[in-house]
């Protein structure tokens, strides 16, 4: 096995990964909140998560993904009373469609995708510890984490203890004995439909205690990769190593992990910014190889625009490895991909460095389309699968032709559009995908791109 390294955000500085058992990963990835359907910003951490596991995996290691769902949460109370569902409704609904969404991108599932309400019992007794050991007090129905008792609180975020605000406003700020702590359990409140009995009163777990408690029932303790958006380094990330470190008394995991942030217009994409593209339209409008293009040409850990020129170019790359598709053989390549199948995986193995690892590709792809003859495809075919893009290797040159069916099934979809049928607006986007189609909706109309 090459050496891995990661940056670590605790330490600020790219570290070796090591792990607690020789060849074995577990990574625990953050998932969404699933009040609404998830967007592109989301779906980066899926995408980057998911192809590091195919990396680690070709390196020969056996690798656990991790992928919460938040299914308990202030965000869902809020999003279902205003629809007028129940929030077990509307999470278990969400819930279908982030798995949906998410599995249009090929990239298989997380190995498991624990709920917060299905480890309630988990968080009890995690909450019992750090009361048991001084960390935690009851309130009137809450229990708060008592932050000045742990004494290296801020470390991950890098942040001064008097400087924080755990973003919680005034909800309970009568009951805490310092402004700085943060809810463990809340206690039930008028209109929230979903509670559990406790030793301290009814009520539902905080949001940063479900991770450390679902973390730790799936993959233990000192486990080799958290990882996450840069949005949940403070509060979310700082509470979680915090309160696990308070109460197991070793750390949760070995290196904090945190992509950066999709942007559009230069402002943080999420939902409650009200400028959201959601993966589902984004995935109908560019198709799932532009996308997944997309998020490996920007290095994980930097933001990156979302926009429509980026998107093409992403788009234009994926066709430029369909194009080389019709020159290469299935066989042994040449002397002079060796070095570049070399760089491809030192890229990787360097902090995930993915826009390197594409430049080593299209390299290859530029050398293979000067060849006088057709080139042997074994070191593309195996780069483009860690990145779950050898599937363009399997073009047919006359698949992506508009026929005749396509375009009829388009036209159903622009009518159903029209009229708001969005249930039929779906099930023709589905029908056509299944005959190797995504719709991009533009400002001239619909068009049919090849997937």
């Amino acid at each position: 096995m090459r050496e891995i390294t990661l940056h670590d955000t605790l330490l600020g500085e790219v570290v070796p990964l090591c792990t607690r058992e020789p060849g074995r990963v577990g990574i625990y990835a953050c998932g969404p909140t699933v009040y609404a359907r998830i967007h592109v910003g989301n779906a980066r951490q899926f995408v980057v998560f998911s192809l590091f596991k195919r990396f680690l995996q070709h390196e020969g290691y056996e690798v656990t993904l991790v992928a919460n769902i938040t299914d308990v949460n202030d965000k869902i109370y809020a999003a279902a009373a205003a629809a007028g569902v129940a929030s077990p409704e509307l999470a278990e609904a969400m819930t279908a469609r982030y798995v949906a969404d998410t599995d249009r991108l090929g990239l298989g599932r997380p190995d498991h995708e624990p709920l917060a309400g299905n480890t309630v019992a988990e968080i009890i007794a995690l909450i019992q510890v750090l009361i048991d050991a001084g960390h935690a007090y009851t309130a009137d129905g809450d229990v708060y984490f008592a932050v000045r008792s742990y004494e290296r609180y801020g470390e991950l975020s890098h942040r001064r203890l008097d400087d924080l605000d755990q973003g919680e406003g005034g909800v309970g700020a009568e009951r805490k004995r310092d402004p700085v702590d943060f809810a463990l359990w809340k206690g039930h409140k008028p209109g929230e439909d979903t509670s559990w009995d406790a030793p301290w009163g009814r009520g539902r777990p905080g949001w940063h205690i479900e991770c450390s408690a679902m973390a730790e029932a799936i993959l233990g303790l000192d486990f080799e990769v958290h990882g996450g958006g840069t949005d949940l380094i403070f509060p979310h990330h700082e509470n979680e190593a915090a309160q696990t470190r308070a109460a197991r008394g070793v750390p949760l995991a070995r290196i904090w992990m945190h992509p950066g942030m999709v942007r559009l217009d230069s402002e943080k994409m999420s939902k409650s910014a009200g400028n959201t593209f959601l993966l589902h339209a984004a995935l109908d409008a560019y198709g799932r190889d532009a996308l997944i293009a997309y998020f490996c040409s920007a290095h994980y850990r930097a933001p990156i625009e979302f926009d429509d020129e980026r998107l093409r170019a992403a788009a234009a790359a994926v066709g430029r490895l369909r194009e080389v598709a019709r020159r290469v053989v299935p066989g042994a390549s040449p002397a002079w991909s060796a070095p570049l199948r070399e760089e491809f995986f030192g890229a990787l193995a360097e902090d995930f460095n993915t826009p390197r690892a594409m430049a080593a590709v299209f390299e290859w792809v530029r050398t293979a389309n000067r060849a006088s003859e057709a080139v042997g495809d074994y070191d593309l075919r195996e780069m483009l699968g860690v990145l779950a893009l050898d599937n363009v290797l399997e073009a047919d040159p006359a698949r992506g032709q508009a026929t005749p069916q396509a375009l009829a099934l388009m036209r159903e979809r622009e009518a159903a559009r029209r009229e708001r049928d969005w249930d039929r607006a779906d099930s023709l986007r589905e029908e056509l995908q299944r005959l190797g189609f995504a719709v991009r909706d533009g400002p001239d109309g619909p068009e049919l791109l090849a997937l």
